[in-house]
């Protein structure tokens, strides 16, 4: 993996890349935007980020090659904010409440592809295709009714209805879901219940596997809303392809503590084998929250945890694309931002407001990793 960062100080943005080039195979960069000048106003924020954007493709000849297929945006107040993000039928856009830790109204994830054909599936999916594969990023997935079980229930839904259209379904095809909850204290469960019902309806079950997946406080643009859902699915991929990482010498199998998610996923191809790590915390072999309280102490052991599924899967620290970091608590921005420079210097990532699931855990961290294989008996990416 290649690292950059850029700093532009005249827009008062700076931006970090990961660059995954295979030679004559297809690249891969994941890009993070950060606003510097904080000082700035709102629709100056905004602003600086589209005219960073405008002025990376322009200065980078790779990226005139590639295609931006997903954006996420992370604001601080996305009802207010939505109106200064231009919509546009080529690009996955999702959209949540989380607010970037530096005291940005604003921070930007952004995925390019190469050699990809693009189209739309729906008003929520866009089909990225490529190779022998059809790649389906779901974005904004919601349902606005009575509470958080009828909410998820109308989700999943709506997501294996786009599925089946596609020649897809929820077991075989859905490599990733990020499932957002606003007051995750109160309706995490809620979720978490209408989700295990729904698997097993689907084949979904501890003898079976379930999806990687972050679950985690977000909110959306309508106040209403109370669960939202973004997902990544393959047409085209087998079974084959897919293994499921657990890490078992430092976590336990989630459903042992009543969720249904699996720690990491990894999707082989021919060329190279993508990783995606679920919302990973400071826990150990028998589901049990460590290091209570103590920051710095839980940073540690959640970076430990992601690199023993890192190896599983073959890869290490310096496979990593990008990481998004999520905090309970504000207050330990400065800290958490230091010792992650630290231990990953170059590794793109953003740090956000988001409560976990569990409020022992001060710290989640989700990420994907690509690693270069050769495996003939698959297609390239």
């Amino acid at each position: 993996m290649k690292y950059n960062t850029i700093r532009w100080i005249d827009l008062g943005v700076k931006i970090h890349l990961s660059i995954f080039d295979n030679g004559n195979e297809t690249s891969e960069i994941h890009g993070f935007f950060e606003i510097i000048n904080t000082q700035q106003s709102t629709v100056e924020q905004f602003q600086a980020i589209e005219e960073a954007i405008e002025r990376l493709r322009s200065a980078d000849e790779q990226l005139r090659y590639l295609t931006p297929v997903l954006k996420r945006y992370f604001l601080s107040d996305a009802v207010n904010q939505r109106s200064l993000i231009a919509e546009s039928e080529k690009i996955a856009i999702s959209i949540v409440q989380q607010p970037p830790l530096n005291g940005a109204k604003i921070a930007l994830w952004v995925y390019w592809m190469q050699h990809c054909k693009v189209s739309v599936v729906d008003k929520n999916t866009l089909s990225v295709k490529h190779s022998s594969y059809n790649h389906l990023y779901s974005i904004q997935m919601n349902s606005r009714l009575t509470d958080e079980i009828a909410e998820t229930d109308a989700i999943f839904d709506q997501y294996t209805e786009m599925l089946h259209a596609n020649n897809c379904n929820l077991k075989d095809h859905c490599i990733r879901t990020w499932i957002y909850v606003q007051g995750v204290d109160i309706h995490y469960a809620g979720m978490v219940k209408a989700r295990k019902t729904y698997f097993e309806r689907e084949g979904l079950n501890d003898k079976t596997h379930y999806i990687a997946s972050t679950g985690i406080e977000g909110r959306y643009i309508y106040p209403e809303n109370i669960v939202l859902m973004d997902a990544y699915a393959i047409e085209g991929i087998k079974t084959e392809q897919i293994n499921y990482l657990q890490g078992l010498s430092h976590l336990n199998p989630t459903i042992e503590y009543g969720v249904t998610f699996e720690r990491a996923t990894a999707v082989d191809y021919g060329d190279r084998r993508h990783i995606y790590i679920s919302g990973t915390a400071s826990i150990d072999n028998k589901g049990e929250i460590v290091h209570l309280l103590d920051i710095k102490k839980q940073i540690d052991r959640t970076l430990e945890n992601i690199n023993v599924l890192l190896a599983e899967g073959g890869a290490a620290m310096n496979d990593i694309a990008q990481l998004i970091v999520y905090l309970r608590d504000s207050a330990d921005y400065e800290l958490v931002n230091k010792r992650l420079s630290e231990v990953l210097p170059y590794a793109p990532r953003v740090i956000v407001w988001a409560p976990v699931c569990r409020p022992g855990w001060l710290i989640e961290i989700e990420g994907i990793a690509i690693k270069k294989i050769e495996n003939r008996s698959f297609k390239p990416f």
